[in-house]
């Protein structure tokens, strides 16, 4: 089943020791590149985070953040003043430097690690929670991934189909493309009046029918559709390889087009390099 590169999954829950939010994203990207964004005091689950998603998925970029509030309790919070002093004199430097820089309002300062004390709460259920909430994401995630790549899959499909039409429109106008071909190369030597060398003139034609003969290129098409489809059936990441096939495509796509000697095979060959151009675009977002 292909799968796509971009979905997004929140799944929250409030509790007595306060409240967790959980957003997983992700979008399209050579090879899986994982961002965290997590609270000071829960940031000893980034490895586990990592792991899971390393287990799950193969491609794309994927950012996680993780917003956790504390219920308020006196007994709880409380604010660490020395390093809140220390970030206020470093602020004020920067300002200094830079005037025109946007400075963090009260949440954000609270945000930034060593500013919230919480040693009086205990993390466990919070770790729990966030352990729980990170699976479901990442279980919506992934069958997120699943909808969407069964909509590109649909949309290749319709393209696979539209290449085969054109091969089977290039390849029924071959034999009269040759002949074609033939009469007029006979026509302008006899315009001239040329010597005919029977042998000669014989070499010269199927020299000519061998430069604008196909069917190789027509069968070459025909078989990397059949592995894109075949592709599009497989378990596991196939964006890579289907990106590949699109190289070939549009590889054999060219070489008809350098051959096209009449307006219908040169239609023809234009329209399967946009048939394979608007696949090779929604490639770009298959894991």
């Amino acid at each position: 089943m292909v799968h796509s590169m971009t979905a997004f999954a929140r799944h929250s829950q409030e509790a007595d020791w306060g409240s967790l939010q959980l957003e997983l994203r992700s979008v399209n990207q050579r090879y899986l590149d994982l961002h965290f964004r997590l609270p000071e005091t829960l940031r000893d689950l980034e490895p586990v985070y990592r792991d899971a998603l390393r287990g799950a998925l193969a491609r794309g970029k994927v950012e996680c953040t993780l917003r956790f509030e504390p219920a308020a309790s006196g007994e709880t919070l409380a604010i660490n003043r020395e390093r809140l002093g220390e970030l206020a004199r470093a602020l004020h430097e920067v300002r200094a430097e830079l005037p025109d820089a946007a400075m963090p309002d009260a949440l954000a300062l609270l945000e930034h690690p060593g500013i919230l004390d919480t040693r009086g709460l205990d993390l466990e259920p919070v770790k729990e929670a966030a352990l729980a909430l990170f699976e479901a994401a990442l279980s919506d995630l992934i069958a997120g991934r699943a909808r969407e790549g069964e909509q590109l899959a649909a949309l290749i499909r319709q393209r696979l189909a539209g290449v085969r039409e054109q091969v089977a429109t290039v390849r029924s106008l071959l034999p009269g493309i040759l002949e074609r071909q033939r009469s007029q190369l006979v026509e302008r030597l006899e315009a001239v009046r040329a010597e005919l060398d029977p042998q000669r003139l014989e070499a010269e034609l199927t020299l000519m029918a061998q430069k604008a003969d196909v069917d190789e290129e027509l069968d070459r098409l025909e078989t990397h559709v059949g592995e894109v489809e075949r592709q599009l059936k497989q378990k596991g990441p196939v964006g890579r390889r289907l990106d590949f096939l699109m190289q070939e495509l549009n590889r054999e796509a060219n070489t008809l087009s350098s051959k096209s000697v009449v307006a219908e095979s040169t239609r023809a060959a234009v329209e399967l390099k946009v048939l394979i151009e608007q696949m090779r675009e929604q490639i770009q977002n298959i894991e």
